[in-house]
Parts: structure tokens; sequence; C-alpha cells
């Protein structure tokens, strides 16, 4: 063989090594990137995995199985196993049988309650829903801003017959689409309030009402009409049947904004116009309520801590 023959079959076993040793770096990138992603959208460490876990079962009343926990929350059976295993431990969850479902007991529930007892919410702000409530005959709800988030912390039901909307209390409501969102985000800037709202993300037609704003722009036309008005009106953007109406609540001395004071009801009764008949109940409801929140810990935000008279005269709250 002539030495021009013996080059060229090593030029061409180098060339094909080079081929191999890109295809297998490009090959580990591609896995790097993989194992990026799914560490992203799947908790690492102990307590952010014990917190899905709670989060997920309080979303499946019924309970569900070690698999499927796993599975939908992407964290090794294994390590599931182990989370669960001490939160059986501590009372959190129970299991139905040996390889049953897990369900979460009444102990996150106790607490909650515990913490709204001791905050005062439900001794200042419940006879106030609960006279709301008698008054507009709908369901009465009270929204407490949470950080970045509005939660639902207690109600009043006003009708006890006939169609009912009763939403379970804890839940985090969607800003983009609710009632009490809209009034919350009104007394923003709109840059602010865009923030938050793309921060959790915008409600979708088709996950709540057809009504719901699925963008900026609509979105702040929302905010703009809840300003002038003064407090905000939801037709079928949270859910296809279902209307309602909000008033902020702001300390009477600082005027941050501590939450919502919300009526909810099904749209074949509670229309636009019953909503704009019923409004002037619904702001005498969140004076009422600003005012509790200089007895109320609970009521008042991080930055409303000074002493105010409950006899100081009650100052505007529209946004």
């Amino acid at each position: 063989m002539s030495k021009g023959a013996v080059a060229a079959i090593g030029a061409g076993a180098i060339s094909q090594a080079r081929v191999k040793a890109m295809r297998r770096s490009q090959a580990g990138e591609v896995a790097r990137k993989k194992a990026s992603l799914v560490g992203a959208a799947s908790p690492s460490g102990l307590l952010e995995r014990t917190l899905r876990v709670l989060e997920l079962l309080s979303d499946n009343a019924h309970g569900l199985l070690l698999f499927e926990i796993a599975d939908q929350l992407r964290i090794p059976r294994s390590a599931t196993h182990r989370v669960l295993t001490s939160l059986l431990e501590h009372g959190y969850v129970r299991q139905e049988r040996h390889q049953g479902a897990y369900q979460l007991t009444a102990k996150i529930a106790s607490l909650a309650f515990t913490f709204l007892t001791g905050s005062g919410i439900t001794d200042f702000a419940q006879p106030i829903l609960d006279k709301l409530a008698r008054e507009c005959g709908e369901l009465v709800r009270l929204a407490m801003i949470d950080g970045k988030a509005l939660v639902w912390v207690a109600k009043a039901q006003g009708s006890p017959h006939g169609l009912r909307y009763d939403p379970d209390m804890g839940q985090i409501g969607r800003l983009s689409c609710s009632a009490s969102g809209h009034a919350w985000l009104a007394c923003l800037p709109d840059e602010e309030a865009l923030a938050l709202v793309e921060k959790q993300g915008f409600g979708l037609r088709s996950e709540y009402g057809p009504r719901a704003p699925e963008t900026k722009g609509t979105l702040l036309k929302y905010l703009r009409e809840t300003r002038r008005r003064g407090f905000s009106v939801c037709v079928q953007t949270y859910s296809p049947w279902m209307n309602s109406f909000a008033a902020a609540i702001r300390h009477p001395n600082t005027k941050e904004v501590t939450g919502a004071v919300v009526i909810a009801g099904p749209n074949i009764r509670l229309t636009e116009a019953r909503m704009l008949e019923l409004s002037p109940l619904l702001v005498a409801a969140a004076q009422e309520l600003s005012l509790a929140t200089v007895a109320s810990p609970g009521l008042y935000g991080p930055k409303a801590r000074t002493q105010v008279s409950i006899f100081d005269e009650p100052r505007d709250l529209r946004v």
C-alpha cells in the first residue's frame, strides 16, 4: 500500500473520530439541557418537596396514590415515600389502607383556623360579612393580601335556598379575572399590576369564564373602569355562570390596601344591574372592614402598624 493511501486512511479515521466526538458532545449537551429543565420543573429540596406534596393533596381531597404524587410532581418515588412517611408520623396526612391513597388530615385546616382566630379576622370581620350577606342575599367573601397573592379567608352565605356559589376557603384567587383581583390591582400603578398578573399568569377563558381578560390591554380596560367606578364588576370572567363585584379594603390611616370584600352569585340572578344596585352596601362594608383593620392584626398590612382611633372620620375608599 502506498504512503498516500495510508495517509488517506489515517485522515479518514481521524475525521470519523472527530465526528463521533462532536456527536457525543452534542448528546451530552442535550442531556444536560433536559436535566436542567426537569430540575427547574421538579422540586428538589426536602422542604420544597413537602410543601408541593401538601399543595397537591389539597387539590385532591379524595387522595392520591404514591406513584400518582411522584409522577405529577416529578419526584423520585423513594423520596416521595420518605416525605409521606414523615407527614404521616406528624399527623398531616393519613393513608386509607396499606398501599392505599394518601389524604390530608384536618390538622392543616386546624392550623389555619387557629391563625384566623388569633389574628382577630373572625372576631371583627365575620359580623360585617354576615350583615352584608343578609342584606344582599348572596355569597360574601373576604380576600386578604398575602405577599403577592389574594387568599380567601372568610365568607358568609346569604342565600339559604336555590342556586348557591360556595367555593372553598384558603384558595388563591386568580388576579387577572377575579373581582377581588381587579379591586386590588386597580389600586396599583399599571406597571405593578401587570407585573403581578404576569408572575401568576393570565386566567384563560378555557379554564375560567368566557369573558376573562387574556391580554394586557383588555385587563387595563377593566382596571380603568374599576378606578372610575370605585369597585370592580366581573361578568362571567371567573366562571361561565358566576358574576361578582368587589371593593378594596384600605387601612384608614396609611391607605394601604390589605384585602377586598366580594359579593358573588349566579349570573342569572346577580346581573350587572343588580350589582350596581347593591354597590352602596358593598362600599359601606369595605369602609367598616377598613375601620376593623385598626383592631385586628390580621387585617392590616405590614406598613400599617400605627394606632388609629376608631372614632376617626371614615375616609373615602374609592380607588
